[in-house]
């Protein structure tokens, strides 16, 4: 018998990849076509032609399928709204009016072609509502020019031989309700863009825009921003003490209880006096306490928990996340063939097939056989969880990350490895740590103030590995591990020297992609295919700048979610907006109209706009300043303007003088020049450099302040660690005025 992907064993396919071969392409018998179960065309016959959305999914599927099928690309949506006009008959039950999309006429009239001279039509867009909707618009242009060839959906959660033969084996219809839902939602943010956008146009800035969902999500960054501001730090200090006990090594411990209760150190003053009150005691190991805890594995992944994962462990924004899945999805070259290496990465559910069940078990019985639970873990689905797809996880396990780590990029290899360690470890036994807690009592004599330090150091380790058997990438804290010493309770213990520490309160962090996405999803505003791109166009319209990894609204995103906020709350309201997401879901199961559910929306909404329009203020100019600089080109003054990419000069003699230049943001420590905000070519991310480059190679990395360092004179800028987090630094190296604490360590 040949072997085939579904057949082989998975040492074999480790042992194949290991040597850089892939898995097989698989052989079939006569008369049957490679990866289903349809018979495949004899000579004269037509092929069937597939149409998927993207090219690398093409190139995977029609390795699966082989030479009886075609496989093309839409390259997204061919068919949508105009850009240039509303397009919804907003008086006949906002019917949209469709139309190609520019620049897509050629590939649609050739897939159209392709379809002429096939003997079936099967639509294989992604298993979503966008999805849906792009199946349904090539279906009717497809069916408009063809006549009588079959047009015939399928779908899958994953791209391998075996989803792609059983999509094939059992095709469907359209799912109309889904596309109904898809095309509520965009009508939906269509009204709201094009009466928002020009109000905004009108009273605030030329190219300005609104949106239904990136709206909420500004005002949470907004109010978080406000949150941040209004903090004051209060400041605080700990106390350490390092001691010995007999020849073992000395340790460290932090003092947590002074006269009976948590010590409350508020200045160095304080500080010294406690250490002069406790420095001669006797130390005693006073009490040694051991705590178990069993550590459950997580759920594999949902869209947004990967996203949230991604950025904290590997530093990926939301959007990064999602090109690298995607990548991961449709497929990768491994040898002689491309293999869909995850399944589909849009998704709210945590429910995992019994096949992959199955699967991943036998796995972990062969390579852990003591960490297999008896049973399978399940995983409960919240309940505004669609479950249209399975969670997001490896399609073979046996394809482990250091199996395939050199035929992946980096961010590839990283990726998948935390979505491998993750469905594979939810499917083990639990771990168990020991904490272990000793503290050491410093009695005070009542003749010296009386009183009672408690000292305390704890550590944890792992007794029982279970699921932490498969964590690399997605190691915790625990199983690191921290040592304890090793004393008797009861034994003397001598303090060696002590240590006091200054600290700040910290305020409410300012957002990043992780967390905005977490409260997004949460409160139940949007779904896993918008985190992404609401994020991106708050970025690319410049509402949000980021800054150490935070994402920090500007100048004019405040003044938006402001005036938003002010005049139509119900637009930016969080809960108002999760509701019309649950009506969104309603429309898919067919319980409710989408022009009712659209209605009752717009009539008011409308309504308002127009009294807006009439009532509010224009403040254009507003954020327009006056400077110092002039004109080198006529002379005249120079205005501090706001535009799509930030702040920049532009000659007051607009139109007659178009100059423009960089806001100066520094001089030149070099040469005395200006340092303005520049971008690196490729990824254009932004440095600061001297406008006098190619003369001055002046450049840095952190963002210049309006402010000269006390010390030397030089201009101060905005720096990040871990141990100071945002503060400010001198840029001259010479000087010590706050630099930052990697830099001091190196």
């Amino acid at each position: 018998m040949v072997k085939t992907m579904e057949t082989e064993k998975p040492e074999a396919v480790e042992e194949r990849i290991s040597k850089g071969q892939g898995k097989p392409a698989g052989k079939t018998a006569p008369g049957r076509t490679a990866g289903t179960g349809r018979t495949g065309k004899t000579r004269g016959e037509r092929k069937i032609l597939v149409i998927v959305e993207s090219p690398a999914k093409a190139k995977t599927i029609e390795k699966y399928l082989g030479p009886d099928y075609s496989v093309k690309a839409s390259m997204g949506h061919l068919i949508d709204l105009p850009k240039s006009r509303l397009a919804i008959d907003v008086d006949h039950e906002f019917e949209p009016e469709y139309i190609t999309v520019r620049g897509r006429a050629k590939l649609l009239k050739e897939l159209q072609g392709d379809a002429k001279k096939a003997g079936e039509v099967l639509l294989a867009s992604d298993n979503d509502r966008e999805g849906e909707a792009i199946a349904w618009h090539l279906r009717n242009a497809i069916a408009a020019k063809t006549g009588q060839v079959p047009i015939k959906r399928i779908s899958f959660n994953e791209i391998t031989p075996q989803a792609i033969k059983e999509a094939v084996d059992n095709p469907s219809g359209i799912d109309e309700a889904k596309v109904n839902a898809q095309k509520a939602r965009r009508v939906l943010d269509r009204l709201v863009g094009y009466n928002l956008s020009p109000l905004l146009w009108k009273k605030v800035k030329n190219g300005l825009s609104a949106g239904r969902v990136q709206s909420v999500a500004l005002r949470l960054i907004c109010e978080r921003e406000k949150e941040v501001e209004s903090f004051i730090p209060e400041e605080y200090w700990t106390v350490e003490a390092d001691f010995k006990a007999g020849t073992k090594p000395a340790f460290t411990a932090q003092l947590v209880s002074w006269q009976g209760k948590k010590p409350e150190l508020k200045t160095g003053g304080e500080v010294q006096k406690l250490i002069e009150a406790i420095k001669n005691a006797e130390y005693t190991v006073a009490d040694i306490r051991e705590t178990d805890k069993t550590v459950k594995p997580r759920p594999p992944f949902t869209t947004s928990q990967l996203q949230q994962t991604a950025a904290n462990r590997l530093g990926f924004t939301s959007k990064k996340t999602m090109q690298v899945a995607q990548q991961l999805y449709e497929g990768v070259n491994m040898g002689e063939s491309r293999v869909g290496l995850i399944t589909y990465m849009r998704t709210d559910s945590v429910r995992i097939s019994r096949l992959a069940l199955d699967e991943v078990r036998e796995w972990i019985g062969k390579n852990y056989p003591g960490d297999l639970p008896v049973k399978a873990v399940e995983y409960s689905a919240g309940k505004k969880v669609q479950d249209a797809h399975e969670a997001v996880r490896p399609t073979y396990v046996g394809y482990t990350p250091d199996s395939i780590k050199d035929i992946l990029t980096r961010d590839q290899a990283r990726l998948y490895s935390i979505i491998w360690e993750r469905f594979v470890a939810c499917q083990m036994k639990n771990a168990k740590t020991r904490t272990v807690s000793i503290d050491i009592s410093a009695p005070v004599p009542e003749a010296e103030g009386g009183g009672e330090g408690i000292f305390r150091i704890s550590g944890t380790r792992i007794v029982e590995k279970g699921f932490y058997q498969v964590m690399k990438l997605l190691a915790s804290k625990e199983e690191k591990g921290s040592p304890v010493p090793s004393v008797k309770k009861g034994s003397r213990v001598l303090a060696e020297k002590f240590r006091s520490e200054q600290h700040f309160t910290q305020g409410p962090p300012r957002y990043t992609d992780a967390s905005i996405i977490k409260i997004l999803e949460e409160k139940g505003i949007g779904r896993p295919s918008t985190y992404a791109p609401t994020i991106s166009v708050l970025l690319d319209r410049y509402y949000v700048t980021r800054s150490n990894k935070q994402l920090v609204p500007t100048l004019l995103g405040r003044m938006i979610s402001d005036m938003l906020s002010e005049y139509f709350p119900h637009v930016v309201d969080a809960a108002f907006t999760a509701s019309m997401e649950l009506k969104l879901d309603q429309v898919e199961e067919n319980n409710i109209r989408w022009p009712d559910m659209v209605r009752e929306f717009y009539d008011p909404f409308k309504d308002r706009v127009e009294e807006v329009g009439k009532t509010l203020e224009s403040c254009k100019g507003t954020l327009d300043e006056p400077t110092e600089y002039v004109c080198e080109k006529c002379g005249r003054p120079m205005i501090k303007k706001l535009g799509r990419f930030g702040f920049f000069l532009a000659c007051s003699g607009f139109p007659e003088c178009r100059n423009t230049r960089s806001v100066p943001l520094a001089v030149c420590p070099k040469c005395g020049g200006d340092v303005v905000a520049r971008k690196t070519r490729g990824r254009g991310k932004e440095f600061y450099g001297c406008a006098n480059y190619p003369e001055c190679d002046f450049i840095s990395h952190h963002k210049p302040l309006a402010q000269a360092c006390p010390q030397c004179g030089q201009f101060l800028v905005e720096k990040y660690d871990k141990r100071n987090g945002s503060h400010k630094s001198c840029i001259n190296p010479g000087c010590d005025y706050l630099h930052s604490a990697e830099e001091n360590d190196e």
